[in-house]
């Protein structure tokens, strides 16, 4: 079938869900001109199966209906079987890019599961002991705090180097204010003058997770 014969089936089908475009039906179906393109050349023959799924909810068409409309096969004298053979055809991948999709459902599913296992196995001793040592601080209030810091802070800084998190800076470290960087709580400060960390911010490689919060140096009493 000609270029002009795909183009203007297309085009009435465009017409009639209310897509004024190529480029339009491209962002509508979630799909590259190029395959819109390679429809109007070619028809169903050369496109994957995700595609014409795209395309067809797209135009508001089964993806039964979208094969037989831009099926070469209709050029096919005695057409009705070779059709329909195709269309199982394509049925059948369609069966088959749904399994797909469950079982890519169930491996991030899987993924996300072992994720938070090695978080918590990372956390372990955090989750083991913090509510221990935070019970034994409620019924003995003059239990130093400096004793139960290590418990939050070896578990944290762990899972913080396994994620390749790092902090900004130390809270109470005094350094040059950098406002990419860092976020004044109070007052103000010009580029380069020294403020105190109050609140440690973090980046991961080079991207910027929280900026620390800081203070002028000349504010502190």
């Amino acid at each position: 079938m000609s270029d002009t014969d795909f183009t203007q089936k297309l085009h009435d089908l465009m017409q009639r869900v209310g897509i004024s475009s190529f480029k339009a039906l491209s962002r509508t179906a979630g799909v590259s001109e190029r395959q819109i393109l390679r429809l109007r050349r070619f028809g169903v023959g050369q496109m994957r199966v995700d595609v014409l799924l795209k395309l067809s909810q797209a135009l508001k068409l089964s993806l039964n209906e979208l094969v037989a409309t831009f099926s070469q096969v209709e050029l096919v004298i005695d057409k009705d079987t070779p059709t329909q053979e195709l269309l199982h055809y394509v049925d059948q991948l369609k069966k088959e890019y749904e399994r797909s999709q469950q079982q890519i459902q169930q491996q991030r599913q899987v993924l996300q599961q072992e994720f938070q296992q090695s978080s918590l196995q990372l956390l372990e001793s955090l989750l083991l002991q913090f509510p221990t040592a935070a019970h034994k601080a409620r019924e003995n209030p003059q239990l130093p705090a400096v004793n139960i810091v290590p418990l939050v802070h070896k578990p944290l800084e762990k899972l913080l180097q396994h994620w390749g998190v790092e902090a900004i800076a130390p809270v109470g470290a005094e350094i040059p204010y950098n406002p990419q960087l860092h976020q004044l709580l109070e007052g103000e400060s010009q580029v380069g003058e020294i403020v105190k960390v109050r609140y440690t911010g973090y980046r991961q490689g080079d991207k910027l997770l929280y900026r620390a919060k800081v203070s002028p140096v000349s504010a502190q009493v």
